[in-house]
């Protein structure tokens, strides 16, 4: 054990000092009237759409001043959403308390509805609960600060002729948007991932509120309302289960080539292909069916990184067009010819390089400052020679995965973490310490629970819908090969159950149940963190197994984690004060510890390796083991002249 790396990677406290407000390239050329314009759901996506990104009129009042869902009627100033008001780009730069309510109001153009439409209000990421009102009436209510929903505000947007007469134009023209949020952060036990009120070391500044893109869209009454795609690659076919709203008419499937070629199509009558009906009725009474139609694909071309190919498709029902992609590719953990077990891709055994990505900027916090923004962080670590990114404890844009569709770089995406509070001992000393006690610590025993922060049922009944919900959401992504459940204890229980049931609701992808300590024997993989050991290769127990794995009777190794080699490049850190495990002060040594811990992994293949996660893409605040500056402006294993630091800027 390298005893100086635990010195300097145990938590402390300590004072950050004044933070450096550092802008990207993409947040300085930011256009407020041009925010994040892109459609949210490339894999979902219709033509009659409206972005609401941009300024709003944001107070924060104390709960219970107001003592119904009113809107104050005083200002605190303007935010720019979806940057989260702790966030430099918001132009607010204030923390939201646990006993405060963030409001923010917003005018927009009344959108025009012909008979039979409806009009949607979509949220991609809301921190924690809010509720929502249009024109002073209450449209909805969510808990839950990482995943994307929906309301439908046609009523309260709809104007009698009564209440029609007695506006002047200019109000029949708009719409009042309101959204009052709360969230306690780290004071509650909902899931929260790095976000911290008290920040330091691996911990993140916490952010509230609207913190992903904001939109509305018009949608015909009888529509396609979600997409399950499930493209059989040895087959040569895709299965489409469309979600409708309306118990007749054809559904109609298009599939193109990535140059706009057709390549097959298929209809299916809506009576004739319902699998299942879903009540309570939708508005105006149109149930919600789910429908399948399939086309064969003759040889169908694969998605890999190498080759990242992708199909178009269109779906219309009646009057409702949606465009949609999709990939032909196979993920695995089985044993290769040697009888151990790997990641396979494509039927074929593939090393995964990977990095990990915990999704913060400088100037954005967890929100990227633009759509080119996420492609560079994609295609400096795919230019590094990563096949991988490690989604860290964090859902992130929809786009963001969409670019590695497109890109070709495969996703371990993380469940977000919440609970109570972690107990220090349990989740870090005695772990770090003791690698025996990774393999003797029963995360079904309730004070082993409540010691890693799972005491509270609420909070393991909201993990289990939101983890469910996450696999939902996100599987037809090509690029998500595996879903990672519990890492460093955080959080953790019952692990074989979760694994059990993720498996079961997508049969498609491996299972990291257990990231770093702590292993239940479950799930695809023994998956470690070492930072301060040799790297090598541990042994696994069959005869310890539980679960799916115990029927396969073997599981592929992982290392999740490892490296975190620290590197400042001065003017370039939030802070003053560096964390991290090796500290260097010459980049030429740090590219060089840096590429060794890569080879020294990479040579573990031949010894059963098969998947590596270097820490990390980039610095966050203090944090400074990163490849790119918290910036993005300086990649640091870039060579450049005279050896210094190679810039983007």
């Amino acid at each position: 054990m390298d005893i100086k790396r635990v010195l300097a990677s145990a938590p402390r406290k300590h004072d950050l000092g004044e933070e450096r407000s550092m802008l990207t390239v993409w947040g300085e050329a930011l256009d407020p009237a041009a925010v994040r314009q892109e459609h949210p759901r490339p894999q979902f996506a219709r033509e009659r759409f409206t972005m609401l990104n941009g300024w709003w009129d944001f107070c924060i009042v104390p709960v219970g001043a107001c003592p119904t869902v009113r809107v104050p009627d005083e200002r605190d100033g303007r935010i720019l959403v979806p940057f989260s008001p702790e966030s430099l780009l918001s132009g607010v730069r204030r923390a939201l308390a646990p006993d405060e309510l963030l409001w923010y109001v917003r005018r927009v153009p009344r959108p025009r509805l012909r008979p039979g439409e409806r009009c949607l209000l979509h949220f991609e990421a809301v921190d924690f609960a809010c509720a929502c009102c249009v024109n002073g009436r209450v449209v909805g209510t969510h808990e839950g600060g990482y995943l994307p929903f929906v309301f439908d505000i046609t009523e309260a947007i709809t104007l009698d002729e009564e209440r029609a007469a007695a506006l002047d134009a200019g109000v029949r023209s708009e719409i009042v948007v309101a959204v009052a949020v709360r969230d306690p952060s780290d004071a509650g036990t909902q899931l929260r991932g790095k976000q911290k009120r008290e920040r330091g070391g691996i911990w993140y500044t916490a952010q509230s509120g609207i913190w992903q893109p904001v939109w509305m869209e018009v949608v015909p009454a009888r529509r396609i309302e979600g997409l399950a795609l499930r493209p059989d690659a040895s087959a040569g076919r895709l299965i489409v289960d469309a979600d409708v709203r309306g118990d007749e008419g054809l559904l109609r499937l298009y599939v193109t080539d990535g140059n706009g070629a057709p390549v097959a199509s298929a209809s299916v009558p809506v009576e004739e292909g319902a699998t299942a009906a879903r009540p309570p009725a939708g508005e105006n009474g149109d149930p919600l069916r789910r429908v399948r139609v399939s086309v064969d694909v003759p040889d169908p071309q694969l998605w890999s990184p190498e080759h990242p190919h992708l199909y178009d498709l269109t779906l219309r029902f009646g009057t409702d067009v949606v465009h949609s992609y999709t990939a032909f590719r196979t993920v695995e953990v089985r044993a290769d010819a040697h009888g151990t077990s790997r990641f396979f891709l494509n039927g074929e055994p593939l090393l995964l390089r990977g990095v990990l990505d915990q999704g913060y900027w400088s100037d954005g916090l967890m929100t990227a400052p633009s759509d080119e923004a996420m492609v560079f962080d994609i295609q400096s670590m795919k230019d590094a020679g990563f096949n991988m990114l490690r989604k860290h404890l964090k859902v992130e844009a929809d786009r963001w995965y969409y670019h590695c569709d497109r890109l070709g770089m495969l996703v371990w995406q993380d469940m977000v973490s919440g609970g109570g509070a972690y107990g220090t001992w349990e989740t870090s000393f005695r772990p770090t310490l003791w690698r025996g006690s990774w393999d003797s610590y029963d995360d079904r025993e309730p004070s082993h629970q409540q010691k890693l922060g799972a005491g509270d049922e609420h909070y393991r009944d909201q993990w289990r819908r939101c983890c469910r919900a996450t696999v939902d959401h996100l599987r037809n992504h090509p690029s998500v090969a595996c879903w990672v459940l519990f890492n460093e204890g955080w959080g953790q229980f019952n692990a074989e159950l979760a694994a059990e049931a993720v498996r079961r609701a997508d049969p498609t992808r491996p299972v990291d149940a257990v990231s770093g300590w702590y292993d239940q024997h479950c799930g695809d993989f023994l998956s470690v963190h070492n930072y301060f050991r040799t790297l090598k290769v541990y042994p696994d127990d069959p005869s310890k197994l539980r679960g799916y794995a115990a029927e396969r009777g073997s599981r592929a190794f992982a290392i999740s984690e490892f490296g975190g080699a620290a590197f400042r490049v001065e003017g370039h850190c939030a802070f003053a004060g560096s964390y991290g495990y090796d500290s260097f002060d010459d980049v030429v040594a740090w590219r060089a510890a840096v590429r060794a811990m890569l080879d020294e992994a990479a040579a573990l293949e031949d010894a059963g390796l098969t998947a590596f996660v270097y820490t990390q893409l980039s610095d966050v605040e203090e944090e400074v083991n990163g490849i790119l500056t918290y910036d993005r402006r300086v990649n640091k294993l870039k060579e450049a002249e005279r050896g210094s630091c190679a810039s983007d800027s």
